[in-house]
């Protein structure tokens, strides 16, 4: 797909988005923002041992024309392009997803770095948990808040940039990352791993989560969770038939799922 054939218009209405594709802060903030809150973050496809494809005519037709979400090589590549075609500095960056420790985990996490008027900006609408819902300004110590939700970024030595995510008083890292330039060949290679390996997590569970203004909605295999205004409800989904109908009515997906409840 060239920049020219890029259908912005469509993202833009896909999205929820309103602004012009001027290239300013004020425009990155508004589609990022829309980008998370209106696009769920979900595996279905790779829970269903279908292949994920990166080209971006599948993306567009995926995620745009079809109204399904993605997981962050989906997300985060299709968001590139258009930041791209309105004009936008972008680098495409690989993060390393804390799990009990930088050193238990590899570079499976795409994240991209937005360059405006000398500043840089960390963008992720493809995170699932506690990534940001609007750029990150690349400032070290700095907290940033939207919608409640604080974060920051410190400079580790070893890892480089770590993006921290506050709980209660306590901030607490969620990835970290380095201005290490990436190719598609990298992104097609973890893409691979993350989506069929039987040691990954979106091979072996259902995944589907989106942020409100409030709180997240999270269906978790059978397990429903809907946070709001820090008030968590549990819902145990028994049924293939709940889970479609959860799919459909919270986060506007009805794709049919061939293997549903573990």
């Amino acid at each position: 797909m060239s920049n020219e054939l890029f259908d912005i218009p469509a993202y833009f209405e896909r999205i929820g988005y309103t602004g012009d594709g001027e290239v300013s802060i004020e425009t990155l903030k508004g589609l990022h923002t829309a980008h998370v809150m209106n696009v769920p973050f979900e595996n279905i496809d790779g829970f269903n041992k279908k292949p994920i494809s990166l080209d971006l005519d599948d993306l567009f037709e995926k995620i745009v024309t079809n109204k399904r979400g993605g997981y962050c090589f989906e997300m985060n590549g299709l968001f590139s392009f258009l930041l791209e075609t309105l004009g936008f500095r972008v680098s495409n960056l690989f993060a390393r997803v804390w799990h009990n420790g930088f050193e238990q985990s590899g570079k499976t996490h795409q994240v991209l770095l937005v360059e405006i008027d000398g500043d840089s900006w960390l963008c992720d609408v493809g995170f699932g948990g506690n990534g940001p819902l609007s750029p990150i300004r690349l400032e070290e110590g700095l907290a940033q808040e939207h919608f409640g939700r604080s974060h920051r970024i410190i400079v580790d030595p070893s890892y480089g940039y770590v993006l921290q995510y506050k709980i209660k008083d306590e901030f607490q890292p969620v990835y970290a990352f380095t201005e290490e330039k990436c190719y598609p060949s990298d992104y097609t290679i973890a893409n691979y791993f993350t989506s069929t390996h039987s040691s990954c997590l979106f091979t072996q569970s259902l995944v589907c989560t989106k942020p409100t203004k409030d709180g997240r909605i999270t269906l978790f295999d059978s397990q429903l969770k809907i946070v709001a205004n820090e008030l968590e409800t549990v819902t145990e989904l028994g049924l293939e038939e709940e889970i479609r109908e959860a799919l459909q009515s919270y986060f506007g997906l009805s794709e049919t799922l061939r293997n549903t409840i573990p």
